[in-house]
Formats: C-alpha cells, sequence, structure tokens
C-alpha cells in the first residue's frame, strides 16, 4: 500500500485498541490514545526503512535516505543468507526483513527499552521521530519539498514537547497499562509494534503478498509471500485502496475513537 493507507490504518488500528481497552476496564488516557494514534500511524511507515523510493526515505533527508540504503543492504544479506530452494532470486532487500513479525517485535521491545531507561530525551526522540512519519504519511502531498521538511521537523518538534508534558501529568499516561515504578512509558513500543504489524498486513493484501511469518518456513520457502487468493488482492494506490480501503480506515477510526473516549 502506499503511505496515506499506511498511516491510516495505524491510526484506526490504535484507536481500535483504545476501545477494546476500554470495554476491559483498561481506559485510554485522551493523551495516550492520542499519543499512541499518532505513533502508530508513524510506525505503519517504519518497515519502509528497506525501500529507498519510500516516504520514510526523505522524511528526515540524507539521514532517512543513507539509513534506507543500510537496511536495503542488510535486508538483502538476510534474504539471501537464509532463503529455502523454492524462495526466488531478489536483487534488493524490499519486503523482507522489515515485513516480518519477529521484525516488529524487536523494534517495538527495543523502543519500550529506550523510553524507561533513557528518560524524557528519549521519550522525546521516538515522539519526535514517529509524529514526523505520521505527518508526512497522512499528509502525503502537502509535505513536498526541502521547505516543507522543514516546517514538518519543526511541528513535530513542538507537538513532541507539548504532548510528552501532557503525559508527564499525574494521570495523564505515563504509567498507563504498566503501573509498577520505573516502568513509565513501557507502552510506548506497543503502538510501534502495532503500526509495523499493521503495515505488513496491509502489504500482504496487494499482489505481492508479505513475508509475514519468517523465519517460519512455509513448504519449501522461508520468506513465503502471505496474503488472501490471487483474485482478492490490488495494485497498490488502486482504486481499491483508495476509496474503500482509506474511507474505511477513517470510519473505523473515528468509531473507535468514539469508543475509546466512551461516548458510544
Amino acid at each position: 500500500m502506499m503511505g496515506p493507507a499506511h498511516s491510516l490504518s495505524g491510526a484506526a488500528a490504535w484507536l481500535g485498541v483504545g476501545a477494546a481497552a476500554a470495554a476491559t476496564g483498561h481506559t485510554m488516557p485522551w493523551p495516550v490514545l492520542l499519543v499512541g494514534a499518532l505513533i502508530c500511524a508513524g510506525a505503519a511507515l517504519a518497515p519502509d526503512l528497506d525501500h529507498k523510493s519510500a516516504t520514510i526515505s526523505r522524511a528526515f533527508g540524507p539521514l532517512s535516505r543513507g539509513l534506507c540504503e543500510i537496511v536495503d543492504k542488510l535486508s538483502y544479506a538476510v534474504y539471501k543468507a537464509t532463503k529455502k530452494q523454492g524462495d526466488p532470486r531478489r536483487s534488493g532487500g524490499h519486503r523482507t526483513l522489515t515485513h516480518t513479525w519477529l521484525w516488529a517485535v524487536l523494534i517495538g521491545a527495543g523502543a519500550s527499552v529506550l523510553a524507561i531507561t533513557g528518560g524524557r530525551w528519549a521519550v522525546l526522540g521516538i515522539l519526535f521521530a514517529h509524529i514526523v512519519l505520521a505527518i508526512e504519511g497522512l499528509l502525503w502531498r502537502a509535505t513536498r519539498g526541502s521547505s516543507a521538511d522543514v516546517l514538518v521537523w519543526l511541528l513535530a518538534a513542538t507537538s513532541a514537547w507539548i504532548l510528552a508534558g501532557v503525559l508527564d501529568e499525574p494521570g495523564n499516561g505515563a504509567g498507563w497499562l504498566f503501573t509498577e515504578p520505573g516502568q513509565e512509558y513501557l507502552w510506548l513500543g506497543l503502538p510501534i509494534l502495532l503500526g509495523a504489524l499493521v503495515h505488513d498486513i496491509g502489504d500482504a493484501l496487494t499482489v505481492s503478498g508479505c513475508p509475514i511469518l519468517w523465519p517460519i518456513p512455509v513448504g519449501r520457502k522461508r520468506w513465503y509471500p502471505i496474503g488472501p487468493p490471487k483474485a482478492m488482492r490490488f495494485r497498490a494506490g488502486s482504486w481499491v485502496e483508495l476509496r474503500v480501503l482509506m474511507p474505511a480506515f477513517m470510519l473505523l477510526g473515528g468509531v473507535g475513537c468514539a469508543a475509546a473516549l466512551n461516548v458510544i
């Protein structure tokens, strides 16, 4: 899928988690709902770190472009080292390592560890990076160009600072779900994990499928492209994505938000 659909699906997924949390008695404070939706919307772009032409590659200028090249080469190396006889030959690493459940778990866990050990500046860094990605994804066409990039960074930095301050207020969510001393912001890894998985599921719906299960082998393939029957798949950027899925994500996100806030 394209960047806007990925980001919308990520935000909708976290709002759905908020609705489920409210239904089970673990209601999210509104700052957790908002921050989680922004992080999940940004994290839903992050698996495309293995693609030099993806939205994430230009989100942070030369830094993200260089990182995408490194991740692409790393992913390709892992693919070559672990592929089985039935896996096809490839010339790059797109839709391999970063599009797996294992990668999603590792980056989610890593973010949680960073958040609880790195203090306020680590939390601010996580918020800033994912808010930049959320803006780039949700406002895809409006954020083109170097001057727009600077505005996005300034908006994200300001938003991260304000939201971190709000979360730090008692009862506003720094200790949501994980309540023991020293576990503040441990939950920050959850929307990152969810965003990565939602990205993979979205890509699985397209014609190429997605090797979500790696390194678990399926038949003669270790990189088996999971997906629905081919007749139900679509091409990225097609009318199915733009006119069916994106409106559905917006509707589901709105319903999830209302349920999470106990409006319905």
